[in-house]
């Protein structure tokens, strides 16, 4: 035990870390407390009302949704819609600034690629999870893991398109739960407003309070080219919310560390941060340089650029949180804790923090390698070849063919018989790609690659030969026929025969280079992910031994309820009231940007109360992928959709702290005045229930 290297660190905040705030929590739904819950917040929910409130949350891509009417109908963020925005529009017929405004439901339009699902069933499958990996050690032990969740998925739905099933890993392989979501394929986009009503402010007012913006959209569910009816739905409030009110936030929450050890947290702070935060922001300045070229570049680099922003301030909060004193010692006296009450019951058993503390070097040597040629770390946002489209697809075509070769149990996890109908659905979408936008993408990764690793680095030499970043990506997006979705059909359906005698030159390049890239992710598996996963096991067994299920998981992307209550902050650096309102809205506005209101909210004005509530902060406890998540009160009535943080609250995912996380929700309220007043979506408010 290292009890005494964190000792002393750990006395200052022990008393803080020894309680955790009532509100704490991004709680899964067959273990939230409601004792808990309803003492906090002096509501009196039930089981009922967490059913109802699973089976009206939605899965939007990486964003969360619920369910409104009967009619399949669904209220997101608008940023959340922001892709299918974009693959609808031309710069001539542009929906980001006109806002997208169907005035019947004949003239929603499909989202292309898009998915939505409701979480149905949630089984305990640890017992067989872990049998799958006894005995086992470093890859075997990850890739016997992968095999036995991909059987089990396999088992529970089949070929069913109509359902997905994902088993998912809680408290970092302490238990695994498998979840039955029914699956929607058609998806359309129902209303959005103009861009500018939906992020008045800009970067400028991102990731803080107060906020002005109307971040809302809806989409609806369809099926045989139908609206789907959903009985179970939220009923629509469009009252003004009260201070003060309790707020429960359902949604599907993208990834915390809060479970790391001290030394985990040391080396996302000292290697993934910085370099996730330093090539984030070259791409993003590149980004910036080529939309101010003309209208056609800004309009195609306005979405990548608005996404990059979240990923880097983002980055920056939590950087902020990793290099706080207080902060950190409040981590260590929680270690600490754990540590003494695992020692009093165990004595001198299985250690798991000195394990995960022998793994660091090798997390820190392999990091970078793996990050930029392979990605899938679970550490950091760095993503491969930039996030471009075209070589994304390059690499499924031919990673697909060479997997779907050999048994499902033997594959790369992501192409388990299970899970190629999500790849195929990726490929076969019709979206627009940008020969621009992707050779920059390409030329980037390219060079921050070669700066990082250095030019004589074997990787760096396999990935350009004798070509300098420019030449390469230049010669791959001009060559490339993948922008055809019926070319990266015909090259999936033909399987390897297909993609081996294909002369499309991105993907005769990814076949060049992807032994390699196995290679960076087999040693990672071997060294970090797999020894990682096995004394994370430990650990999740000691935390259970010392604290019982009063412990919350990790958040993984899945269906979370959060609860809090509508107020201000009033800490250092955030200190501000519960509620803004349209007044603030017309006071705040310059008429540059970017604080100038879209035009036909602006026209709207004189329609419009002024005291309306906009956006509100509430305490709830939330993360990156809570956006469009329904804030919904203890009657089950959905009042708001959450589309913000702030700048402090980023630390949320290392710990929650109860002065500084404050959630921002866009009020029902104010997407009732939008509707009514601003767009003229009659129909949607009368499907609303909403009187004129």
């Amino acid at each position: 035990m290292r009890l005494a290297l964190l000792a002393s660190a750990a006395v200052l905040a022990f008393a803080a870390a020894s309680s955790a705030s009532a509100e704490e929590g991004m709680w899964t739904y067959d273990n939230f407390p409601i004792a808990r819950a309803n003492a906090t917040l002096g509501t009196n929910i039930d089981q009922a009302f967490l059913d109802r409130v699973r089976l009206s949350s939605v899965k939007f891509g990486g964003c969360s949704a619920g369910v409104v009417s009967g009619q399949g109908l669904v209220m997101t963020n608008n940023h959340c819609v922001a892709t299918c925005v974009a693959n609808l529009s031309t710069p001539q017929v542009n929906y980001a600034e006109t806002g997208f405004t169907p005035k019947s439901r004949e003239e929603e339009l499909k989202c292309p690629g898009a998915t939505a699902e409701i979480l149905t069933e949630i089984s305990d499958v640890t017992e067989r999870m872990h049998k799958a990996g006894e005995g086992l050690e470093g890859q075997a032990f990850t890739q016997a893991r992968e095999a036995e969740a991909g059987r089990i998925e396999t088992e529970a739905c089949g070929n069913d398109p109509k359902i997905r099933c994902q088993v998912v890993s809680l408290y970092r392989g302490g238990q695994f739960k498998l979840y039955k979501f029914r699956k929607y394929s058609d998806v359309r986009l129902a209303w959005a407003p103009e861009d500018r009503a939906a992020t008045f402010g800009g970067d400028l007012d991102n990731f803080s309070f107060p906020r002005f913006a109307i971040d809302a959209a809806f989409i609806r569910l369809y099926e045989d080219g139908k609206p789907v009816e959903t009985p179970t739905h939220f009923t629509w409030n469009p009252a003004k919310p009260t201070e003060g009110e309790a707020v429960f936030i359902t949604g599907n929450p993208g990834s915390t560390q809060r479970l790391l050890t001290m030394d985990q947290l040391t080396t996302i702070r000292d290697v993934v941060l910085p370099l996730d935060q330093l090539i984030a922001s070259e791409l993003r300045g590149r980004l910036i340089r080529f939309a101010e070229e003309g209208e056609e570049q800004a309009f195609i680099a306005m979405d990548p650029i608005v996404g990059l922003e979240n990923t880097y301030k983002r980055g920056r909060g939590r950087m902020a949180a990793l290099i706080d004193p207080n902060f950190m010692a409040t981590k260590a006296a929680a270690e600490v804790d754990f540590m003494q009450r695992y020692a009093a019951s165990n004595g001198e058993g299985a250690d798991p923090w000195g394990r995960l503390e022998a793994i660091q070097p090798a997390a820190r040597e392999l990091y970078p390698v793996t990050a930029l040629l392979e990605g899938g770390t679970g550490m950091g946002t760095t993503s491969v070849a930039g996030g471009s489209s075209l070589f994304q697809w390059a690499r499924a075509i031919v990673r697909g063919a060479q997997e779907r070769t050999k048994p499902s149990d033997q594959r790369l996890s992501e192409f388990a018989d299970s899970r190629l109908p999500a790849v195929q659905s990726g490929l076969f979408a019709e979206r627009p790609t940008y020969p621009a936008l992707e050779q920059i993408r390409l030329e980037w990764w390219l060079s921050k690659t070669r700066e990082w690793l250095t030019v004589d680095s074997p990787h760096v030499r396999v990935l350009l030969g004798k070509e300098s970043p420019e030449e390469l990506s230049a010669r791959l997006i001009a060559g490339t026929k993948l922008a055809d979705p019926a070319v990266r059909r015909a090259l999936w359906e033909g399987g390897l025969p297909a993609v081996q005698a294909s002369t499309d030159p991105l993907i005769q390049y990814v076949l060049a280079i992807d032994a390699d890239a196995r290679a960076v992710r087999a040693e990672w598996r071997d060294k970090v992910d797999g020894p990682t996963a096995r004394a994370s096991e430990q650990l999740a067994a000691a935390r259970f031994a010392a604290y019982g299920d009063a412990v919350y998981p990790d958040a993984t992307g899945t269906l979370r309820l959060t609860y809090g209550q509508v107020e201000g902050s009033d800490v250092p650096g955030q200190r501000f009231g519960a509620f803004t309102t349209f007044a603030g809205l017309w006071d705040r506005a310059t008429g540059a940007e970017p604080f100038a209101v879209a035009p036909k909210l602006l026209a709207a004005k004189d329609r419009i109360d002024p005291n309306a509530v906009m956006d509100m902060a509430v305490s709830s406890d939330t993360i990156g992928g809570s956006s469009g998540s329904p804030a919904v009160n203890a009657k089950g009535e959905i009042i708001g959709a959450n589309f913000d943080s702030t700048v402090l609250t980023q630390r949320n995912a290392y710990g929650y702290d109860r002065n500084a996380n404050r959630s921002v929700i866009v009020t029902t309220q104010a997407v009732t005045v939008a509707l009514r007043d601003v767009y003229g979506m009659d129909h949607l408010v009368e499907e609303l229930g909403v009187s004129r």
